[in-house]
């Protein structure tokens, strides 16, 4: 491999080419970047093949044709693995971008591997799914050095049309952690609003459409996150007013709610939970 210099787009890595590693690399085989992949199916490598990309024979060869090297595999097991292959490859001056989701503690422990053979490591999972990778708008959520997140940045922004660089290395994983955090416990919160709605007789595809519909108008959950910190508001804040109308709102509305839930007889302990710490929640 030469040296990633001024001027010169990287050769880029692909190791894992499963339901959104697939897509991650078609996007950048229909970049100018050169592109390397590896994965233990044929199928997807064939694939990537008629896409343009070169197939490498296993993962150490892979790493000796890459500037970055890109992985995409199922568990923390699976990356440590990719790593020891890389490292046992090539060393010299590249940046491994872990894509995976792992574990909080296991960015720090992968860069601590990496950083006596002279690699650099990125932790940047993704958000969006297999639909935002093949489109290229998956937000790409990335720990590590500025120097590393320069190196892999036009790799990042093929793939990805929100990509932050959160801070150090495990930054992009606990940023993750976080929005998943979210995402799932708001999955929880729509199976509680599925039983309510069955049991009142609604339409639960009709639901659906409308929560997409007024989302996308909104911002949904996303709408109240424009602070800094989670501290107690001021009076004279200038969000203090608008969160005390969400809570008005919300306290009112959830009311409604959980009398139609007890009414018919349904079970929803997250929006009894919600109405008691939407308030301090807010900051208020």
């Amino acid at each position: 491999m030469v040296e990633q210099g001024v001027g010169r787009s990287p050769v880029v890595g692909f190791v894992g080419l499963g339901n959104i590693g697939r897509p991650m690399a078609l996007r950048l085989a229909a970049s100018d970047l050169a592109l390397v992949v590896y994965d233990v199916a044929p199928e997807p490598l064939a694939e990537l093949a008629a896409a343009g990309a070169k197939v490498a024979d296993d993962v150490a060869g892979l790493a000796r044709e890459s500037d970055v090297v890109c992985v995409m595999v199922r568990d923390d097991e699976q990356v440590r693995d990719v790593l020891d292959q890389v490292l046992a490859g090539a060393e010299g001056p590249r940046t491994v971008v872990v894509h995976s989701t792992v574990a909080p503690g296991t960015p720090a422990a992968l860069a601590e591997l990496a950083a006596p053979h002279g690699v650099r490591l990125l932790d940047a999972p993704v958000s969006g799914g297999a639909m935002g990778a093949a489109d290229g708008t998956l937000a790409i959520l990335v720990g590590g050095t500025d120097a590393a997140f320069e190196s892999a940045r036009p790799v990042l922004e093929v793939m990805g049309s929100k990509v932050v660089h959160a801070g150090p290395v495990g930054a992009g994983t606990r940023f993750k952690l976080a929005r998943n955090l979210m995402h799932f416990v708001a999955f929880t919160a729509a199976t509680e609003a599925q039983r309510l709605a069955e049991a009142a007789g609604l339409s639960l595809k009709d639901l659906g459409e409308v929560v997409r519909h007024t989302d996308a108008v909104t911002g949904g959950p996303g709408a109240i996150m424009h602070r800094e910190t989670t501290a107690r508001l001021e009076p004279d804040d200038f969000w203090h007013g608008v969160m005390s109308h969400v809570v008005a709102l919300g306290e009112k509305d959830l009311g409604f709610a959980l009398d139609l839930a007890d009414e018919l007889g349904v079970d929803v302990p997250l929006a009894r939970r919600a109405r008691a710490d939407l308030a301090k929640g807010l900051g208020l």
